[in-house]
């Protein structure tokens, strides 16, 4: 890693418990600048605003998250541990840090006015790794979809749409871990295959 990658790490490092505390309309250069122990116009040198800081932010957090959820899937269990295990880091590394600030409805639209793509992609990315793993689960009779007459596809969409509703639910007192646990629980007794039938 060069003298600049880490200085950028750094700053980035230092950004983000400054935007879940203040969220992303009242973060400025200036506590960003003085929570990564540098000036303001070294912090210039570097990003030439904080929208473009949010971004690079956004990008570094989805590919460290994206290259822990694939080590993930490809450990070592059956396919319902390692995919939980996949969410568990997803949701870890993506939702968490901003799911605690009372500005987490804002960060959240800033990510996606400002990091649309990458986000997009993510998601894109994490339903095609989902899917993998489904398919080849069916493949070796680890799960039945017969009896939900769904295809893999199908199934990773839904777990993407309910890692999306149990992400909002948090903001009412439910706990992300506790409920994604519950949904995937659901899940595994629902695509089991039944022995003697």
């Amino acid at each position: 890693m060069t003298q600049t990658d880490r200085k950028i790490a750094q700053i980035l490092d230092a950004a983000l418990p400054v935007f879940v505390r203040f969220g992303f309309r009242k973060t400025s250069m200036a506590d960003i600048a003085r929570a990564a122990g540098i000036s303001r116009a070294s912090l210039y040198l570097s990003f030439n605003s904080k929208e473009e800081l949010f971004r690079a932010g956004s990008m570094r957090a989805h590919t460290r998250a994206l290259d822990e959820v694939g080590a993930a899937l490809a450990g070592q269990g059956n396919a319902f541990d390692r995919m939980e295990m996949a969410i568990a880091v997803f949701q870890r590394e993506l939702i968490a840090p901003f799911g605690g600030s009372s500005d987490a409805e804002e960060l959240f639209a800033a990510n996606m006015a400002l990091a649309a793509d990458i986000t997009l992609d993510a998601r894109t990315r994490l339903l095609t790794m989902l899917t993998q793993t489904l398919n080849a689960a069916a493949e070796a009779t680890e799960i039945d979809l017969e009896p939900l007459q769904a295809s893999p596809h199908q199934l990773a969409n839904i777990m993407m749409a309910a890692m999306d509703g149990i992400k909002h639910a948090q903001w009412n007192g439910s706990s992300l871990d506790d409920d994604t646990k519950l949904f995937m629980r659901l899940l595994r007794v629902a695509v089991t295959p039944r022995s003697g039938q």
